[in-house]
């Protein structure tokens, strides 16, 4: 069993270089089903998702090769429909999208229910209205979804409940060879959708509007292979902002697209934290300077993050006076604060709103990354309070940081990662 060390109280000093973001890796890398050719992707991060996403691949009959540290060439030509093995799709929220890519190139598609994260219920419904409007049916039955266009897929409008990232990706991988025009209305805006917009244009689609809340999707016969960079990680980018915010730091945070950062980059200005934006860097500074309190919603983009949720939570139990949290996305993102709440930090959590009594410290624990994006949060507080703290569990963190450890040593942690030997329970009557 692996653990993460952390002697904090220290201050950091130097630059953290941001890889390529999950969000967008995993629904390209995908999208290659649509492809039938070589496509060599770039600034891959090194994270088990992206890992699990080659394994789904390669068991569907695609050839992977590495090229060069982050760099995969995909070679979808016999990808076999159906043929993703169920045990790697319940590891991981985006297997979904081979749904969409599977129904796009073979006008059927069969996937487990995903896995990923447990932030409460996270329905697929708004896909399946998706997949219906362009004339499939969808059957769900023990845990798997099974996709059919019997009489093909037809070019429609599909207006969308919420601004769902997933539906709205998986719309455009289903619609980008279909004859006609198709429009995503409420569509999500986040980057990675633009990301992977950019990605299929790349390769021959026609797809416009992806940004705003209406995509358009003409129908292409045929995708080409092409060489594509991922953009890089604004929430990782955000958790390192967090992190020199928390623990008093100057961090020079690179590769990364400021614009991206600006619902981030706002809320720690409130809070009284510097932060400088260069071309392609950003620069957070705090300097003993009191953290102000302030009220944080979680929306869709350009909203606040909600995977930027618990690293600002973390930022608002150091806070002087009350703060609260409103999570405008899921149903429960606050399981972590059971872990803060170890670390002395006084929250109170109502539903989808959490109220932050802030305080000067937190003192050292024995905790656990009960998510991704928790889990990142559980670091920053470790660097952020004087003593070891520990954190178990930490498998959910490496799903989506690459090299977190690493990268936070680099720039003056004291944090290491532990192999703790599992005690046999026979041994220990």
């Amino acid at each position: 069993m692996e653990r993460i060390y952390i002697n904090g109280g220290k201050p950091l000093s130097g630059r953290i270089e941001v890889g390529g973001t999950k969000n967008a890796a995993l629904p390209i890398l995908f999208s290659t089903i649509l492809v039938e050719d070589k496509c060599v992707i770039e600034n891959l991060p090194k994270i088990k998702d992206v890992k699990t996403a080659l394994d789904i691949l390669t068991a569907m009959g695609a050839t992977i090769r590495e090229l060069d540290s982050g760099t995969m060439e995909v070679d979808s030509t016999n990808i076999k429909c159906g043929s993703m093995p169920d045990e790697l799709a319940r590891t991981m929220r985006a297997s979904y999208y081979v749904l969409g890519a599977e129904l796009g190139r073979f006008g059927c598609g069969t996937a487990a229910c995903p896995g990923g994260c447990n932030f409460g219920a996270r329905p697929i419904d708004q896909h399946v209205k998706g997949f219906e409007a362009l004339g499939a049916t969808i059957i769900e039955k023990d845990g798997t979804y099974n996709c059919k266009a019997e009489n093909g897929l037809k070019a429609a409008s599909v207006y969308l409940d919420i601004a769902s990232v997933g539906a709205t990706i998986n719309i455009m991988l289903a619609a980008t060879k279909v004859e006609g025009l198709t429009i995503i209305d409420n569509a999500a805006r986040e980057p990675h959708v633009v990301d992977l917009a950019n990605f299929l244009n790349s390769c021959g689609a026609d797809i416009s509007g992806a940004g705003t809340e209406v995509i358009k999707i003409r129908g292409v016969k045929k995708l080409h292979g092409v060489s594509y960079a991922i953009i890089p990680d604004m929430i990782e980018a955000g958790t390192y902002m967090m992190a020199a915010a928390a623990t008093n730091s100057t961090l020079t945070i690179t590769n990364v697209i400021p614009k991206h950062l600006e619902s981030i980059t706002a809320k720690l200005i409130d809070m009284g934290v510097s932060v400088t934006e260069l071309d392609d860097a950003v620069i957070v500074s705090r300097d003993n300077t009191p953290l102000k309190k302030i009220r944080v919603k979680t929306f869709f983009y350009p909203g606040f993050p909600t995977d930027m949720q618990p690293q600002i939570c973390v930022l608002l139990c150091l806070a002087d006076g009350q703060s609260t949290i409103t999570e405008g996305v899921y149903d429960d993102r606050f399981k972590y604060t059971d872990e803060l709440i170890r670390m002395g930090a006084n929250i109170t959590v109502q539903g989808r709103t959490a109220t932050i009594d802030g305080k000067s410290e937190l003192h050292c624990a024995n905790i656990r990354a009960v998510d991704l994006r928790a889990g990142a949060a559980m670091v920053i507080a470790g660097l952020a309070t004087k003593g070891v703290t520990w954190i178990d569990d930490i498998y959910h963190i490496e799903r989506g940081y690459e090299n977190l450890v690493e990268k936070l040593r680099g720039v003056g942690a004291d944090i290491k990662k532990v192999i703790i030997p599992e005690i046999n329970p026979c041994l220990q009557q």
